[in-house]
């Protein structure tokens, strides 16, 4: 039954790979379950049965074997700087020895050109305008000014006819009004003394009747002269002149709120025109700076050697998932796109992942031994250089639990064997026992949260349990420090009868026992290098306590670990069953061009996703990540 689970996932794996390589989850629960079947449930053999082992005592290397790729330690990462999606016209062949200035990669740049002569004439419009705006402020300005004075004039005309009047002509009026009036009053006394006489005459017969008449016309004549100047007088004291006064005021008031408004017409076309100006300015500013970001953009259209150096095309991605077109000429290319990496140095590194699980195990300091695929035979002396703080995103589509921390190991060597983008695998030493007892991983399994063993009696055939003290394993021996002398036989496979029982089972790939010494000398400068490590007061991981679990035990369901025990995230898989998080045996499946498309846009997807939707990602079933990637896609996704 637990065969048919493993052949079913496998057949889903290779199905379900092309679409985002999701199913590989659902191959790490059909195995884990199988897992449990036949190594929990199915473990409750007779005494007869049972493999055994001898615990020995000898020297017991505690390591992480973690695999990665050979870098170079400082190099220069070019990278493409034109904005949005552009093809690549020419390109430097990879593994070309370059000078500093040689030409590494030309853009296509015919859409910038077309955009440098469309932006030109912008900027030349806009010149045009802002030079209008510049003439019209002035214009302006100068006719503001001069409306304002003539306002000026005007109310300063008014005050002066205002006061000319009051303290000049009404004066004057007055002065003539009564001069004739005067005049007027003396001539008609002149002309009643002679009509006096007249009339005297008259009666003595001297003087006839038509000259006494002619005497008397004119002394009523003279009376209306002296009535219509006092009439003048006082219609110009109490109408002209108050009407007059009262004009001349009201002319000053409405010169003044001309003036008034003059000045406020003046200031708002000063500050329209200024604001055309700067706005105009503005414009043509930001045309000009487009203009010379078009002109940097056809700049960079031209990509140069910053330095001497060999040429290396850049994957792109530490994500095995991601599929990538290799760099070539015609292919498309984005904004902040790595395209070659350039090593400065002949030093190199060996960049892994090291899982969760053994993290605490590893810190800088630590000597590292690697071995490289296609150099068999050779090992090369490393320190581990760096441990990032946070684990590596790219790898979370698979398995949104799996969380791996990048590790640089720098090597001693400048062998020029090594080539960027080798792969390798890194055994990082984290302890040396010269003279220790150590069994199997999984003869230990956790009784009632102690560790325990099951001793084998080959006289009565028979197996007891007996409680141990642990210390560090390497994933396939474990360090017995109390509880088990040399020449013991445990039971490789001891009966899980209880339900709180937990199995220690190995977490990854067969870890090497590096107990042997070989001629290269390597071991010596390991275990010195350890030694130094310790010394210069970095914090190792500590041993386990008396009843804590082995490193690499995970929990039985239902029971928690003990507190600082990280279980690890793989179980001992049936052959042929990949390890969560691991690939499927023979490696990724062949995609089609248009699946790696699928794949790629998938995982940028994923890459931008919210914090609150990987959260519900990491809940989801299989379907219901495929259905949700399908959305994404826009149903875009071939089966």
């Amino acid at each position: 039954m637990a065969h048919n689970d493993v052949q079913t996932g496998e057949r889903g794996t290779r199905r379900a790979m092309p679409r985002l390589i999701g199913a590989l989850v659902i191959v790490a629960v059909i195995a884990t379950g199988v897992v449990w079947l036949t190594v929990v449930r199915g473990s409750d053999k007779s005494a007869q049965d049972v493999a055994t082992f001898t615990a020995q005592r000898g020297p017991l290397t505690i390591s992480v074997v973690e695999s990665g790729t050979i870098k170079a330690r400082d190099q220069v990462v070019i990278k493409n700087e034109v904005e949005g999606r552009t093809s690549i016209i020419t390109l430097v062949r990879e593994g070309a020895h370059v000078k500093k200035g040689d030409l590494l990669v030309e853009l296509d740049a015919s859409a910038l050109q077309d955009g440098k002569i469309d932006q030109e004439i912008r900027v030349k419009n806009t010149e045009a305008a802002f030079l209008n705006a510049e003439q019209n402020l002035a214009i302006v300005s100068s006719q503001a000014d001069s409306d304002v004075t003539e306002a000026e004039l005007k109310v300063e005309f008014a005050e002066q006819d205002r006061k000319k009047y009051v303290e000049g002509q009404y004066p004057k009026d007055v002065n003539e009004v009564q001069k004739r009036i005067t005049l007027a009053k003396e001539e008609l006394k002149r002309a009643q003394e002679t009509l006096e006489w007249s009339n005297k005459l008259f009666a003595e017969k001297y003087l006839s009747e038509t000259e006494k008449t002619a005497d008397e016309i004119a002394v009523k004549r003279k009376q209306l002269e002296v009535d219509l100047a006092t009439a003048d007088l006082k219609l110009l004291e109490e109408f002209t002149h108050p009407r007059q006064v009262r004009q001349l005021e009201s002319d000053v008031k409405q010169a003044e709120s001309a003036l008034d408004r003059a000045k406020r017409k003046a200031e708002a076309d000063k500050r329209q025109a200024q604001a055309d100006l700067t706005a105009k300015e503005a414009e043509h500013i930001r045309q000009q700076q487009k203009l010379e970001k078009i002109l940097n953009q056809l700049t960079k259209t031209k990509i140069l050697a910053p330095c001497d150096g060999l040429v290396v095309y850049s994957t792109g991605s530490r994500s095995p998932f991601m599929m990538k077109e290799p760099l070539a000429e015609g292919q498309q290319v984005v904004e902040k796109q790595e395209l070659i990496t350039m090593p400065t140095t002949a030093s190199t590194m060996a960049e892994v992942g090291v899982h969760e699980a053994s993290l605490a195990k590893v810190r800088a300091g630590q000597p590292a031994i690697i071995t490289v695929e296609i150099l068999p035979g050779k090992r090369f002396l490393g320190t581990v250089g760096m441990v990032a703080p946070l684990p590596d995103s790219t790898g979370m589509f698979l398995n949104p639990d799996l969380k791996v921390f990048n590790t640089q190991v720098y090597l001693d060597t400048n062998d020029s064997a090594l080539r960027s983008g080798m792969s390798c695998k890194a055994e990082i030493i984290v302890e040396q026992f010269e003279d220790t007892v150590y069994i199997p991983v999984q003869a230990v399994t956790r009784i009632a949260g102690e560790p325990t063993v099951y001793v084998y009696d080959s006289k009565s055939k028979s197996m007891a349990p007996r409680k141990v003290e642990i210390g560090l394993d390497n994933n396939r021996m474990i360090r017995i420090v109390n509880g088990l002398e040399e020449g013991e036989v445990v039971v490789l496979d001891p009966p899980l009868k209880s339900s709180s029982v937990e199995t220690a089972t190995p977490g990854g790939a067969t870890e090497p026992n590096a107990a042997g010494g070989k001629a290269d000398g390597i071991d010596e400068q390991v275990r010195s290098r350890l030694d130094a490590s310790k010394q210069a007061g970095s914090t190792g991981p500590a041993q386990g306590p008396a009843g804590a679990p082995p490193q690499g035990m995970p929990a039985m369901p239902g029971q928690t670990p003990p507190q600082g025990v990280a279980a690890p995230p793989t179980g001992q898989m049936p052959p042929g069953v990949p390890a969560p998080g691991q690939m499927p045996p023979g490696g990724m499946p062949k995609l089609t061009p248009e699946q790696q498309k699928q794949a790629q846009k998938a995982m940028e997807i994923f890459k931008n996703l919210s914090e609150e939707e990987k959260e519900k990602l990491k809940n989801m079933s299989m379907q219901e990540r495929i259905e949700f990637l399908k959305e994404k896609m826009g149903g875009d996704l071939q089966q």
